[in-house]
Parts: C-alpha cells; structure tokens; sequence
C-alpha cells in the first residue's frame, strides 16, 4: 500500500505503508503471512469526516477493514434518537455481521475523522475466511470479542447510578482505544455529551453535571476533537469500586 495519506493540519502528501494496529485488534493479532493476505483484499479507499459508510436496515453487505481513523456504529431509537452503539479505529472489521448471514444492517457507520479502509465485497471476505483458518479464526474471535463487550456493558450498568455508568463508559473506552500517557490517556477522536449520554443510558444534563464534576475533580479534561483522562486510576475506582 503506498497510496498518500492527506491528513487536515499537515503540511502535503506523505506515502504511508504502514499503521501501527493495537494487538488487540484484528489486524494487529494477525501473524504477518494472514494479515497480508486479508490486506490484499479489496480496493483502498480514503473517506472524509462526516461520511456515512453503512446504514441501518440497507441491504448491503461489503465488509471495511478499517486501516486508520474512527467510525462509529449508531442506531435509532424508538423515538428517533441516534443511539452510540460502538466505536471502531484502524485494525478493527465493520460490517462482518451482513458479510456472514447476509441480513440487513444492523447499525449506521459514520466516520468521525478522515479514515483509510479496504472495501471487500462478501464473495471476496467469505472466500477468505474458508480457506485460511487463521484469519478465520481471528474474525471469529473478533465477533465474540464485541458480543462480550456488549453483555459486559448490560451487565455493569444493572443497578448503577448515573455517574457510575458514565464512568464506566469512559474507562471502557478509554482502555481499548486510549494512547496512554503518563497515568492517563488521550482519546483523539470527537465524542459528543449527547452519544456519551446514549452510552451510558442517561440524560444528557445528567452526563454535563458528571462531566463537570469529573473535570473540577482533575480526572479528566477536554481539547479541540480530544478527551483526556488525566488520572486512570481514579477513573477507574470511581467506574468500579
């Protein structure tokens, strides 16, 4: 891959080969052989911030094999509200779920910054899958990984007050797309009080009051399109203690 990476707020063109995917991700637990191989699929494709990848109830089902950059997955409530359901970054896979048993979409797929991507048609992705049992393997456990999450998440916000949730929203997505820094993290990606308010099952005053509370207490702060987590430790024994 040596297609050039514009990125907003940096000087030209510059060629990028390679990302550096946490080893929890798809393509960064993938021995090198595989992740050439499910690499070598598809077309590269560079989309803009804002650009809706995947909506809810299309009958499409491509699979992206997300490279670089934030997407996040939402759905509509019974009401008509946008409702964050997840949030991918390069190394993860969206859209698997259609690839595999062809139903409709189950989530909208909005990129939240520029992103990088290889659009693999399901013939091609299903093709792959069957015949290299690595990278069947590491879907299969990428799929489970998400179903854990989301039991995990029912399961810890059962009883929890407000603050609580959204301290345990904050650290779960802290801990699997944070870049720790000292004793805390930094997530560079925008993530508004509305979609946090959706995570944790709250009102949106409610999430602004905690939010408030939780910047006075020196946990966190926030930057232009960043969130930062200043004491991890602390957010964590006020998530789960």
């Amino acid at each position: 891959m040596t297609d050039s990476d514009p990125r907003p707020g940096r000087a030209g063109r510059w060629p990028r080969e390679a990302w550096a995917w946490p080893s929890a991700s798809l393509l960064g637990g993938l021995p090198p052989a595989a992740r050439d191989r499910l690499l070598g699929l598809g077309a590269l494709t560079r989309y803009p911030v804002g650009r809706v990848l995947m909506r809810e109830a299309e009958e499409t089902t491509f699979v992206l094999i997300l490279l670089d950059g934030v997407v996040k997955a939402t759905g509509r409530t019974h009401d008509n509200r946008d409702a964050l359901l997840a949030v991918r970054m390069g190394g993860d896979l969206v859209g698997e779920f259609a690839a595999v048993d062809g139903r409709p979409r189950s989530a909208t797929v909005t990129t939240c910054g520029p992103v990088v991507a290889r659009v693999v048609t399901r013939g091609d992705f299903l093709h792959c899958t069957r015949h290299d049992p690595r990278i069947a393997q590491a879907v299969d456990e990428s799929i489970v990984a998400k179903l854990r999450v989301a039991t995990t998440h029912r399961i810890d916000f059962t009883g929890c007050d407000a603050p609580t949730r959204l301290a345990r929203v904050l650290y779960q997505i802290t801990m699997t797309y944070g870049e720790r820094v000292g004793a805390g993290a930094v997530i560079r990606w925008p993530i508004t009080q509305p979609e946090l308010a959706t995570l944790a099952g709250t009102a949106e005053p409610t999430v602004h009051k905690a939010l408030r509370r939780l910047r006075d207490e020196g946990v966190v702060s926030t930057g232009y399109r960043t969130f930062r987590v200043e004491n991890l430790a602390e957010l964590r024994a006020l998530a789960f203690d």
